[in-house]
C-alpha cells in the first residue's frame, strides 16, 4: 500500500506515533485530534477496540486491511499460536527488517528503499517490500545506495533488535532467528486482532 497522506493525522487517529515528526506533534498535543477532544469521550465497544488494534497493526507495517487478513488466514492454517505466527510473518517482511536494521527512518521510507531496488537479500536484488525473509538470510544496502541521505541519516539513530545482527559500517544485517513476541517493537494487542478475524 502506497500511503501518501498526512502521517501525523494517521498517528493521532490510532494514538501511536508512526514517524519522528508524529512523535513531536503527539508530545505537544497528546490525544485524538479536534478542538473539543477533552470534552467528548466515547466509551469504546469491544468491536471498536478490536478495530483500533487492527488499524494499529496495519499502519505500523503500512499494509492494507485485506493484506493483513490474508496474513491472518495463513497464520491460522499453521501449527502453533495464531498470533505468534502472524507476527512472525509480518516481522519477516523485507521492508520491516530494513526498518528494524536501521537502514530507514520509517516503514514508509523502508518500503521506498526496497521498491527502488536498493536492497539485496543474500547478494540478490529484491524490490518487493512484502518479500518474506528467512532466518539466516543477510540484508545489504547496495554499495552505490549507501550514500543516500535517507540511509546515512537513519543509521546513527538505529535501535537494535535481538533477532538482527547489524553491521552499521558495512550497512549489512543478518536475520538470525524468528523473534519472540515481546521483542518486536510494535504497539498492538495481537490477541485482540486475532479475535477480530476469528469471528
Amino acid at each position: 500500500m502506497k500511503y501518501t497522506g498526512p502521517k501525523v493525522k494517521r498517528s493521532r487517529r490510532v494514538g501511536i506515533p508512526l514517524t519522528r515528526k508524529a512523535t513531536k506533534w503527539m508530545d505537544r498535543k497528546p490525544g485524538v485530534a479536534g478542538m473539543h477532544r477533552s470534552r467528548f469521550t466515547k466509551k469504546v465497544s469491544d468491536y471498536g477496540r478490536q478495530l483500533l488494534e487492527k488499524q494499529k497493526l496495519c499502519f505500523q507495517y503500512n499494509i492494507t486491511d485485506r493484506k493483513l487478513q490474508n496474513y491472518y488466514h495463513k497464520a491460522s492454517a499453521k501449527h502453533g499460536n495464531t498470533g505468534t505466527n502472524l507476527m512472525h510473518m509480518l516481522e519477516s517482511r523485507l521492508d520491516a527488517l530494513v526498518l528494524r536494521a536501521g537502514f530507514a527512518p520509517t516503514i514508509y521510507a523502508a518500503r521506498q528503499i526496497v521498491g527502488h531496488g536498493h536492497v539485496q537479500v543474500n547478494g540478490k536484488r529484491v524490490n518487493i517490500p512484502s518479500f518474506l525473509v528467512r532466518p539466516g538470510s543477510t540484508l545489504t544496502i547496495k554499495v552505490k545506495s549507501r550514500a543516500l541521505d535517507i540511509v546515512k541519516n537513519a543509521i546513527p539513530d538505529a535501535q537494535s533488535v535481538p533477532y538482527l545482527t547489524v553491521d552499521k559500517e558495512g550497512v549489512t544485517a543478518m536475520y538470525t532467528r524468528l523473534p519472540e513476541i515481546n521483542e518486536i517493537p510494535v504497539i498492538c494487542e495481537v490477541a485482540v486482532v486475532v479475535e477480530f478475524y476469528a469471528k
